[in-house]
């Protein structure tokens, strides 16, 4: 019996490779390879089973007949779900849960930039200025979470050990671990209103599209700040600057945007209250191990023909 072929179609296959045979797959799987830049040979495409990739060129599953599981390199797919040749039986993975601990860090790292003046002290230092500076604490203060899914609880966590209190949405009903106030997304107010600092993660569909706008804006407190870690389209950019300019909200620190790299010509590159981060908020050392580690987990699954895990919801788009 022919063994299914297992396309890992990304740069520096090397941790996918070997985690493959370090769980003992590589007898039931032929594994090739393929540089992203490069497209798979007609005779790959035409035998490929399994395939772990950014995302190739529109039209190319079509061309995939045999094609039964993908595993997507990141948490959000909407770059898959919105292609016209996603097959409704294929399966999608995605990799949810591989940015639990570097998320969360690169949050709280972007609170105590907002909090602690750091910053301002290394400017100080190259001028050789003694310069007294008072910092604000996070105790006490209220951090609202928008998506309270795996990385939302684990911020949960981690903040309420800086002694904050924490609130946020999530679809699902019941309390969270750590978490103070747990509402449902139609209470998206009430969440701003109480945070001072909101943090998004929720994920691109067509209901979170623009769901930070000029009216939720408004809700939030002048001192407040605004940290966008979920997806770019989250923001009405325009509302956003137009916020920051009127006083609505304090400022923002942003690290997703519907454009990436941020075009040279953006307003968010002109706003003194916004920090423009490139997009370094599940970034880690080990991340393809960490993907790897998933990816064996669901070809184990596959080859016994087992449900897959975090399997995307093609309804709820993620």
């Amino acid at each position: 019996m022919t063994k299914p072929l297992l396309l890992l179609w990304t740069d520096g296959a090397a941790p996918y490779a070997a985690a493959i045979e370090a769980a003992g797959l590589a007898g039931r799987l032929r594994v090739e390879t393929v540089p992203r830049a490069e497209t798979p040979t007609d005779a790959q495409l035409a035998e490929a089973e399994a395939l772990l990739s950014w995302g190739p060129p529109a039209g190319m599953l079509a061309r995939m007949p045999k094609l039964r599981f993908v595993q997507a390199l990141t948490a959000g797919v909407e770059h898959w779900l919105s292609r016209p040749d996603l097959k409704p039986d294929l399966a999608l993975s995605c990799a949810r849960g591989t940015h639990r601990v570097q998320m969360p860090e690169n949050i709280l790292g972007a609170l105590f930039h907002i909090a602690k003046p750091y910053a301002a002290i290394a400017g100080d230092n190259a001028e050789k200025r003694w310069t007294r500076r008072v910092s604000s604490t996070l105790a006490g203060k209220t951090l609202g979470i928008l998506g309270l899914g795996a990385i939302g609880v684990e911020l949960a966590r981690k903040a309420e050990a800086l002694e904050m209190h924490v609130i946020g949405t999530r679809r699902g009903s019941g309390d969270l671990p750590h978490v103070d106030r747990v509402y449902r997304p139609e209470a998206t107010d009430e969440v701003l209103a109480a945070s001072d600092f909101v943090v998004l993660l929720l994920p691109a569909t067509p209901e979170t599209e623009n769901f930070i706008d000029a009216a939720r804006l408004a809700h939030m407190k002048k001192t407040a700040w605004l940290l966008n870690f979920g997806r770019g389209a989250l923001i009405k950019d325009a509302d956003l600057v137009a916020a920051l300019r009127a006083g609505t909200i304090a400022g923002a620190v942003l690290d997703v945007f519907r454009t990436e790299p941020l075009p040279a010509e953006h307003p968010f590159w002109a706003e003194e209250k916004i920090m423009v981060l490139p997009h370094i908020g599940g970034l880690h050392p080990e991340r393809d191990s960490m993907v790897a580690g998933l990816l064996v987990e669901n070809l184990h699954r596959f080859v016994e023909g087992a449900p897959l895990t975090q399997l995307v919801d093609r309804e709820a788009g993620y």
